[in-house]
Order: structure tokens, then sequence, then C-alpha cells
């Protein structure tokens, strides 16, 4: 069943984010991932099957690889566990909803880089740093940093692009405690995610998190190291000095660089070759982190 958009009139639709369908369970969220697609900040026009499937198994495996480093929203994917009113919709909700406690979102973007590629290396290329922090000279593109930077951006809506920060930039905005932890925190999992994958064949080149304040706690929300939020490369196939393989959405990105897509709506239709391509490149990296095949329970 491929879900681009879900109407679930009794639970009470927020609103629709890039990706996911969010509703108002008063004690909490539910969080829908359909298989609406983005890139370059743009929803396009043809979902990929079973992406929505894919984020949330992914998402929910890390949740639990990192629930000692930070308190996060995940309560379950598990629709039998949602309230009464989610049961009538199970057939959608399965296998592709979280649900989640509620948090006021940080206004930024948590971005860890541990190689240099997209807007990253455009940025070196131009300047000799990302988001204000120095780097060696003479690096090359795909080059392993000499270690993990945090480099925040905004948080944009639906439409609208984000742009890179700098630290001092964020600190005016979520202030110095709140943005001391969330880098550290930042740092922190994707050190324990990398040295996960890395087993797995797998280099986490660069990833974002987001933060909430849930009751004045800081929570780690939304998704987490999936290949949405984050460029995987196959480990066997590394080679510095170029662009990388990926089992992520940039080889979506790439064709559409390739045919010349402004960047602006509406998104060209994708060929079926290059949807099938994509889901295939979703599918692997959820094979190769987790260990898992796609779960077919409906």
């Amino acid at each position: 069943m491929i879900v681009t958009y879900t109407d679930l009139p009794e639970l009470g639709r927020v609103k629709r984010g890039k990706v996911r369908d969010i509703y108002d369970l008063d004690d909490y969220l539910l969080l829908v991932a359909t298989d609406r697609v983005s890139a370059f900040d743009v929803i396009l026009s043809d979902p990929i099957p079973d992406k929505g499937r894919i984020l949330t198994q992914i998402s929910a495996f890390w949740f639990k690889i990192i629930s000692d480093l930070t308190p996060h929203h995940l309560l379950s994917i598990d629709v039998e566990n949602f309230p009464a009113p989610c049961q009538k919709y199970r057939d959608i909700l399965q296998g592709r909803s979280m649900l989640v406690k509620k948090a006021q979102p940080l206004p930024v973007e948590c971005i860890v880089r541990g190689y240099l590629a997209g807007s990253g290396w455009q940025e070196y290329q131009r300047q000799g740093s990302i988001c204000g922090c120095s780097l060696p000279a003479g690096l090359r593109e795909s080059d392993r940093l000499p270690e993990p930077i945090f480099t925040p951006s905004t948080k944009a809506e639906a439409g609208d692009h984000d742009q890179n920060i700098t630290c001092a930039e964020m600190t005016s905005q979520v202030g110095a405690e709140i943005a001391e932890r969330v880098q550290a925190l930042s740092l922190a999992i994707y050190q324990r995610a990398q040295a996960q994958a890395e087993p797995q064949g797998i280099i986490i080149a660069d990833t974002k998190f987001e933060f909430g304040l849930s009751e004045g706690e800081l929570i780690l929300i939304d998704e987490i190291l999936t290949p949405d939020s984050s460029r995987f490369w196959p480990r066997a196939e590394y080679e510095p000095g170029r662009p990388q393989h990926s089992f992520d959405k940039q080889y979506l990105r790439d064709y559409l660089t390739k045919i010349g897509w402004n960047r602006q709506p509406p998104s060209p239709n994708l060929p079926p070759e290059i949807i099938q391509a994509t889901r295939k490149r979703y599918l692997e990296a959820l094979v190769r982190l987790t260990g898992q095949e796609l779960e077919t329970k409906a």
C-alpha cells in the first residue's frame, strides 16, 4: 500500500510536514510517515513505495541503540499500544507510525559531519570552513574530517530552504546551556551510530538531529539516522576525491540535478526506474544497518 497523504478525521490532523502527517492525540502525538519524498526542500510529485515504513523501522532501531545517551520521544511503533481511536486506522498506521511524547521543537537542526560532502564541501571550497568551523587546507571531496564537527542550520517549513548557521547564531536562538547540550549529544549519538554502522559496511558521512523540550526536559525528537536525514555510503566502495555511491536520497538529488530541475515547485515527474532504484537503496540501508528485512505486517 502506497500512502501519500493520510486523512484520519477522528484523530484530528495538526499539520503536514515534508514527509510526516502529525495528529494530536491530546496526551501524545501520532507521527505518520508517508511515502512522500522531498529533495532540495521541495516535496516531489511522486512517492517512493514503502519509504515511510522503512524510515519508521530504521528510526525505531536507532532509538533503542542510543536510548542510554539521551531521553527521546518514541513511545511505541506498535498500533496495539496506540489509543483506541487509532485502531480503526490500523491498516494505514501499522509499520509507518510512531506514538511519541509531545515536545516543543527547537528552531534549529543539529547537523553532524564526519566527512566532507554536500553543502559542507561547497562551503569549504569557498572559504575553507563550514558554519564557522575552520578545517585544514587541502581536503578533498568526501575526505574524512580530522574529527566530527557540529554544524547547525535553520529549520525550514515545507517549501522553504534550510540555511547553515554558526554555533554562535544557534546559541542566540536557544541559549548557551541548551546549545552546549545539543552539540554534545549530537556528536555522541553520531559517534555511537558510526561505530554501529561501519562494521555493517556503511559509512555515515553526515546526519541531522532534532531536539525539543518536553515538560522542561531536552529530548531527541523526529526521525533519526535514516536515509532521509543522513548520507550513507558503502564502506567497501569509499574513495575520497569524488562523490560517493550512497544508500540515501542523494541518488534522487543527483538525478534531479542531471535533468536541470531548478529546485522550485512543481517538481518533475520521476521515471519508474528512478523510483524503484531509490526504493532499493532505502531498503539496502535498512538491511545493512539493522540486520532486519522490511516488516510486512499490515
